[in-house]
């Protein structure tokens, strides 16, 4: 029996059986018929994606195009770069069909699905920029004189642009989370770029076709492909399940193939209860653990610190949650909420999680195809520090900030006292935290059933 493939491969030119598949397709030129060959596959910095190219025999007309093959994020991303240099337009850039991009010194917004996605850079945007408003200018010369004049002296400015006298500012709006712009200081933070992720409105749901079922019309078959199944009758909690495991269908984030997730909650000693889930793919390999709380939102933030100085602090339990950021001060490293996901480990598999993460190709996208001789000797003597970390030749302190306060780091001493290096703060979260927690909307008061 021939062995599993997964559905998005690598792309390679010495592949005897790359899976492309043909299907007769209108001609939008002619309307006579064509086809379209579909490609599904893996290329650096866009992950996976669906490739697709169109001809039409009796007119000659080709077109070609690029549809990201990832999973949805859960949230939306927003990108804001600060191009102040020519460097900056050589910075590798995805944006997915449902980005928005906009310059706000030129007053200047391409809304979403008004460009098909692509793998290209700040300049590329630039010149796709001017040459779409450029299409029709001779028949505009002609039929509308001063809006001819107006789109040339605006496309002077985007021009100008590429000089970059000064600075501008370019933001980039994926409501689906596929968006991405490379950072060439990786692995230092890139002082230059701000990524925020939000929360997804009901409307930006529904433009990426996710309904919920009460949203769907009662004329509407809805086939429920993933369902939990509870002990016994009726509803159940945390407790009922607790020690059980329980199993749902999922596809695999690395091939997209069918597979299973694996499902338990249980119980931190002085902490509380978690849902720990785990998937492993039996076509490609990939598996994943994630953890998430079971108890919700905490009403404050949680800032943990620990100095890891002995054998004894790698062994600490950890609960990382996916709305934490964890740094590490000595690397100069700070890595987002959702780059490693909720994960329950110990200190010495934080840090091999973070090392593995940073070196596997599939994140090679930090840095882009132009990385030179300098960036990858620098990118190695930073991996090796891991190494020192965990020969224990290097003393750290790892820091872990969530908004939710769902994050947790094990004391050494006895109960539920803290240790000289383990330091717990709670604060405040500001608005900025519970905009991105999607709190600010709630109504906790007042609250009557039936209200919308």
């Amino acid at each position: 029996m021939d062995a599993k493939k997964p559905l998005f491969r690598d792309l390679a030119g010495d592949d005897p059986d790359p899976e492309v598949t043909e299907v007769e397709s209108m001609c939008v030129s002619c309307g006579g018929n064509g086809k379209t060959r579909l490609l599904l596959t893996k290329i650096p910095f866009y992950k996976d994606v669906i490739l697709m190219s169109f001809i039409c025999d009796e007119c000659g007309y080709q077109n070609n195009e690029l549809q990201s093959g990832a999973v949805i994020s859960e949230r939306g991303v927003r990108i804001t770069l600060s191009v102040v240099d020519v460097k900056d337009l050589n910075r590798q850039l995805v944006k997915s069909d449902y980005t928005s991009l906009k310059i706000p010194e030129l007053d200047f917004e391409i809304p979403l699905k008004s460009q098909t996605g692509e793998v290209t850079t700040v300049e590329g945007i630039l010149d796709r920029c001017i040459t779409g408003l450029q299409q029709d200018q001779p028949a505009r010369v002609i039929e509308h004189p001063e809006v001819a004049r107006q789109i040339d002296s605006f496309v002077d400015q985007l021009r100008e642009l590429k000089n970059v006298k000064s600075p501008f500012t370019l933001v980039l709006e994926d409501i689906s989370g596929n968006s991405f712009i490379e950072n060439p200081r990786a692995p230092d933070e890139d002082p230059q770029c701000v990524t925020k992720y939000f929360k997804r409105t009901k409307e930006q749901d529904h433009e990426l076709g996710i309904f919920t079922p009460k949203e769907v019309s009662d004329e509407t078959e809805v086939e429920e492909t993933s369902v939990l199944h509870p002990v016994g009758d009726g509803d159940f909690t945390l407790e009922d399940i607790e020690g059980e495991v329980m199993q749902f269908s999922t596809n695999c984030p690395s091939c997209g193939s069918p597979t299973k997730t694996n499902m338990k909650a249980t119980n931190i000693p002085h902490f509380k209860e978690i849902i720990i889930m785990a998937m492993t793919c039996e076509v490609c390999g990939y598996k994943t653990n994630e953890v998430k709380s079971g108890t919700g939102i905490e009403p404050k933030g949680v800032r943990i610190e620990v100095e890891v100085k002995t054998k004894e602090d790698f062994s600490r339990d950890v609960l990382k949650s996916e709305t934490c950021d964890l740094k590490i001060p000595e690397l100069d490293l700070k890595v987002g909420p959702y780059a490693l996901a909720g994960r329950f480990t110990t200190i010495e598999g934080l840090i091999i999680a973070v090392k593995e993460q940073l070196s596997d190709p599939n994140y090679s996208h930090i840095f882009g195809d132009s990385e030179d001789t300098l960036t990858k000797e620098k990118f190695q003597h930073f991996l090796k520090k891991f190494d020192a970390i965990l020969e224990n030749k290097i003393p750290v302190t790892i820091s872990l900030d969530d908004p939710a306060g769902n994050s947790y780091i094990q004391s050494m001493a006895d109960g539920n006292e803290l240790d000289k290096r383990l330091r717990i703060t709670h604060y405040e979260r500001n608005f900025e935290q519970n905009e991105e927690l999607g709190l600010n909307d709630m109504k906790t008061e007042n609250y009557e059933i039936g209200d919308k």
